[in-house]
């Protein structure tokens, strides 16, 4: 199982700081768990520490008073989110739901403003990954308006793997059918077709707790004809 330190010494920023600075941020840091169902972030509550996930899966969601529903994305194992609350006073915009039971990576606002105002390395870091969360959100809004459900779970499960992102991910992500069809807004019935379709086509492997990604490439740039439409592996419009 991995700890705290080996999920803090793992992550990428943690190579812009040096021995010592790593160390205060080691010694600041904690970790807190989170059964499934319950809140690693919540709307409203003030934005008081950059999370990461070391173990299990965060629904990030918005919600209605009606109870209409979004979700935008999922962080997990390697992942870290929270990042532009902390870049301004402020409360969080949105949940952070636990899928499964996690353990989270907490590093205090105090210690993420230190490591802004004093670490230009780690600035950089912070302008790659926020670059990297922006090109994820607009694929989301191309995801929701133009696609069908087999590109969708093909994209969904490609933003997975992006290395400024995840970093730590190889070909395998644990992830059931449910949890798949909630991170791309499909049913779980519809996931599991998509599934197989994606399968079919050689561009995943359906495994006992999760899948295998065989083609990152091709789930990048899948593109589907809709509900009843075969997919395509065509080449998706580049964005900067």
């Amino acid at each position: 199982m991995q700890t705290l330190e080996t999920m803090l010494r793992g992550s990428l920023w943690a190579r812009t700081l040096n021995p010592e600075e790593f160390a205060q941020v080691l010694r600041e840091a904690y970790e807190r768990r989170v059964s499934v169902g319950g809140y690693a972030i919540r709307c409203g509550e003030p934005a008081d520490c950059w999370i990461g996930v070391i173990d299990g899966l965060v629904k990030m969601s918005v919600s209605q008073a009606d109870g209409r529903h979004s979700t935008f994305t999922g962080v997990t194992a390697g992942g870290w989110a929270g990042e532009g609350s902390l870049l301004k006073a402020g409360c969080w915009r949105y949940d952070g739901v636990a899928v499964r039971n996690t353990r989270l990576a907490c590093v205090p606002r105090h210690t993420f403003e230190r490591l802004v105002s004093t670490n230009l390395a780690f600035n950089r870091f912070l302008l790659s990954h926020l670059n990297a969360r922006l090109s994820l959100f607009v694929g989301l809004v191309e995801y929701d308006r133009l696609l069908g459900p087999d590109a969708r779970v093909a994209r969904c499960l490609a933003s997975l793997f992006d290395p400024d992102l995840y970093p730590s991910a190889g070909s395998f992500v644990r992830l059931s059918q449910e949890e798949i069809g909630l991170l791309s807004a499909v049913s779980r019935q519809r996931t599991n077709e998509s599934l197989h379709r994606l399968e079919r086509e050689g561009l995943l492997r359906v495994d006992f707790g999760g899948v295998t990604v065989l083609d990152l490439a091709g789930l990048r740039g899948y593109c589907s004809g809709g509900e009843a439409g075969s997919g395509t592996r065509q080449r998706a419009p580049a964005r900067g």
